[in-house]
């Protein structure tokens, strides 16, 4: 059985911080709710410094979300690896977090300023 899958803007400017560097910033975030699991904040790609982020090998699937192709973010102190994910061809529930990245907050830190 697959959770719902609900999709919203988030309704403030939303940054993404790793070892206290700003990689993402927008006003243009998505909160995933899906079942009972913790919320999740979306980032537009194009507000991402993506030369941080190399692609992994790893991909994981969700049924109600499809596969997510993961992302190994280069710090100064090293690389965080499979610390962001992105859903390139979601499910059709899950369509609007196409072209959206999330990131892993208990790697990084992503706040409401």
């Amino acid at each position: 059985m697959t959770n719902t899958i609900n999709v919203r803007r988030a309704d403030t400017t939303t940054v993404v911080r790793v070892a206290g560097a700003v990689i993402g910033e927008t006003r243009d975030a998505l909160i995933l709710s899906e079942g009972d699991l913790a919320e999740v904040m979306y980032f537009p790609v194009a507000d991402v410094a993506m030369a941080f982020l190399d692609a992994s090998e790893t991909v994981t699937t969700c049924p109600a979300k499809g596969a997510a192709s993961h992302y190994t973010i280069q710090t100064k102190s090293g690389a965080l690896e499979d610390a962001a994910w992105s859903y390139e061809n979601p499910t059709e529930a899950a369509m609007r977090i196409k072209g959206h990245i999330a990131f892993d907050t208990s790697r990084v830190t992503v706040e409401n300023v």
